[in-house]
């Protein structure tokens, strides 16, 4: 535990009230957004990191990867409040499972062979894209009537597992936002990405796990690039604030949500790529 006897105790201390308030936040954004919260955790783990001198080659990977073991339970919790509000569509839900989770495990197993900084961007670049996307009135950024069937469904679950995978986040980041450009309703869409953002975390958890196995310089208290302290911190707080994200959600125009969903997107992918860059 050398990294953490360098540091006061007091300032240890506000740390871990900081990672309960991301937890905390996380949660709310889970439910309210069907985001899994990975779009809170991921900058905020990085920036701690960062802060306690993590060496910067495995600094991202261990964000990913301890945020997707977050989102396991929080995904589980949100998509049961979801499913209680008729807000989860099953049949979406079952067309799209495959692929997404085809995706999530290449995801999974491919993070281990990029780089730190190309993590950041691919997080950066997507979370910017999707917050412009959103950001849009839903008449203008539909592109069909409803979703393609076959392999084209395939290959947008595919994209969305594996994306997600590498970003860290449960997958609503990029479900929701693609399902309203097929003119899904918001609301059935962020339940229906909560459920997915359980399909993604698990195998790709195991990934970042299997794929951090041996490697130097991670934070102690690790598998992997899965930070258990981190985990333990955030969890709690997440599980207990997601329904009450997931009741704002049914309580909320839906023009709001949206809104709401582009700020937080553009506020963390600008920080994560300046932070890339400089």
């Amino acid at each position: 535990m050398e990294l953490f006897s360098t540091h006061d105790p007091a300032w240890l201390a506000g740390l871990a009230a900081a990672l309960g308030l991301t937890g905390l936040v996380a949660g709310i954004m889970a439910g309210l957004l069907g985001v899994g919260g990975g779009i809170v955790i991921v900058p905020v783990l990085y920036h701690m990191f960062t802060l306690l001198g993590l060496d910067e080659a495995v600094r991202m990977h261990l964000a990913v990867g301890t945020s997707l073991a977050t989102i396991i339970p929080t995904s589980l919790r949100s998509a049961r409040a979801h499913y209680a509000r008729g807000g989860l569509d099953p049949d979406l839900l079952r067309s799209l499972a495959p692929s997404v989770f085809a995706g999530a495990v290449l995801g999974g197993l491919g993070g281990s062979l990029v780089d730190g900084a190309v993590l950041g961007a691919i997080f950066g670049i997507v979370a910017l894209l999707v917050a412009v996307n959103m950001a849009l009135p839903s008449q203008r950024s539909a592109l069909a009537a409803s979703l393609p069937a076959g392999p084209a469904r395939g290959l947008i679950g595919a994209v969305i597992g594996g994306l997600s995978t590498l970003m860290g986040i449960g997958g609503g980041t990029l479900s929701v936002p693609v399902l309203s450009l097929f003119n899904y309703p918001i609301h059935r869409a962020v339940g229906t990405a909560s459920a997915l953002g359980l399909i993604i975390s698990v195998p790709g958890t195991a990934g970042f796990v299997w794929s951090g196995l041996g490697v130097a310089g991670r934070l102690p208290g690790s598998i992997g690039y899965v930070n258990l302290i981190g985990f333990a911190l955030i969890v709690p707080l997440t599980l207990l604030a997601a329904p009450i994200g997931a009741r704002i959600a049914h309580s909320v125009n839906p023009a709001r949500l949206r809104q709401a969903f582009a700020l937080f997107l553009a506020v963390t992918s600008v920080r994560m790529l300046l932070d890339v860059l400089y």
